[in-house]
């Protein structure tokens, strides 16, 4: 069945990793829903890519956290935090594009 992201987490958000990197975080509701998707891997560097527009290797890291049920996905920043044309300095503002990914589950 397929499922909007937004109707099997919780929280998803982003934040600066450093002035240069992004973390977005992604906690489920359900562990059912979570060991689906982490089986699956339809949450990859691929998808990540296309949807931020950056290259596959501008994705760091996509971390499967079993205790949290959680992913944290570690990419570039676009332009360093706080630099001139930076529209959004804490990267908070960064999760957008996650919410319209569609998956099944």
């Amino acid at each position: 069945m397929k499922k909007v992201l937004t109707e099997l987490a919780k929280v998803i958000r982003s934040k600066n990793c450093s002035p240069f990197e992004l973390t977005l975080d992604i906690i489920f509701n359900h562990r059912v829903d979570y060991d689906v998707l982490k089986k699956t891997q339809q949450i990859n560097d691929e998808l990540i890519a296309n949807l931020y527009n950056i290259s596959v290797e501008e994705v760091k890291s996509i971390i499967y956290f079993e205790p949290a049920k959680s992913i944290k996905i570690v990419l570039n920043r676009i332009q360093p935090s706080g630099s001139q044309g930076d529209n959004d300095v804490y990267g908070a503002q960064q999760h957008a594009p996650l919410l319209a990914i569609t998956l099944d589950v």
